[in-house]
């Protein structure tokens, strides 16, 4: 026969079992959100919190950030040139009461928003403003995403476009635009040599206008390197006729006495 020592231990150890059974523990980066007989009842954590079985049911949420990879999507630019484009979303959970009661699989729902809206933004924009200006296109995306999914309690920091795969007649004509873009460069760089060269040059020649005895000088200058060749007539104006002359002779004479050496 059970004695009422044994009953009203018998009822401590129920009791104390299912208190124990309905504690739940969430993490620091967790919260639980609690609904009792069907309506919500808050959001709980992180740490211990208190569920009545049969009465109360919680759905954990993770509040860290989450990344989630865009698949390739087939994007016409607005200069009808196709691509395909992929994506990388960053999101998390700021609100978990309406993560989870007002969108049904919030994590695919930003997913499949992310794609659509990837498509209507790179839709709109030429395909030098898709391989150039990447950052203002990453931002305009974020700022699209974001706005939509607000109401779900979600928070999306950054949108960045992974990779742009461009046809192959479109990869070869970028090479020859490159090409010809280089081509142009270095004429340009080489008519602003000539030009500046030009330039000094005019300058020279105003110097010795102001200055005969030195252009005389330049002249004898260059006579001289042209006299050190054997097999080369050199033909010069009258009054330089002199001068010549006796350059010549003292480089005759310089090769002379070396050759009897």
């Amino acid at each position: 026969m059970i004695t009422a020592f044994e009953l009203i231990a018998g009822i401590i150890v129920v009791i104390v079992v299912f208190f124990l059974s309905c504690l739940r523990i969430v993490r620091e980066y967790e919260r639980a959100v609690k609904f009792r007989l069907g309506r919500f009842a808050g959001v709980k954590g992180p740490g211990l919190f208190f569920v009545i079985h049969g009465l109360e049911k919680f759905i954990k949420v993770d509040l860290r950030t989450a990344t989630l990879d865009v698949t390739k999507q087939r994007v016409i630019t607005k200069d009808n040139i196709s691509v395909d484009v992929d994506a990388v979303v960053y999101m998390r959970v700021v609100n978990p009461g309406d993560a989870i009661m007002k969108v049904e699989r919030y994590i695919l729902a930003t997913s499949l928003l992310a794609q659509t809206t990837l498509r209507d933004v790179l839709g709109q924009s030429e395909l030098d403003d898709l391989l150039a200006k990447r950052d203002e296109l990453n931002a305009r995306l974020q700022k699209i995403i974001d706005e939509a999914t607000d109401p779900w309690g979600i928070k999306v920091s950054a949108v960045t476009i992974k990779d742009v795969s461009l046809p192959d007649t479109m990869l070869r004509a970028i090479a020859k635009q490159a090409e010809a873009e280089r081509e142009r460069r270095s004429r340009v760089i080489m008519a602003e040599g000539e030009f500046e060269a030009a330039k000094r040059m005019a300058e020279a020649a105003m110097q010795y206008e102001k200055n005969p005895a030195a252009l005389r000088l330049r002249e004898l200058q260059t006579l001289t390197e042209i006299a050190r060749e054997k097999n080369m007539i050199v033909v010069s104006p009258t009054q330089l006729g002199t001068k010549l002359g006796e350059v010549v002779g003292v480089t005759s004479a310089l090769q002379k006495s070396k050759s009897k050496e």
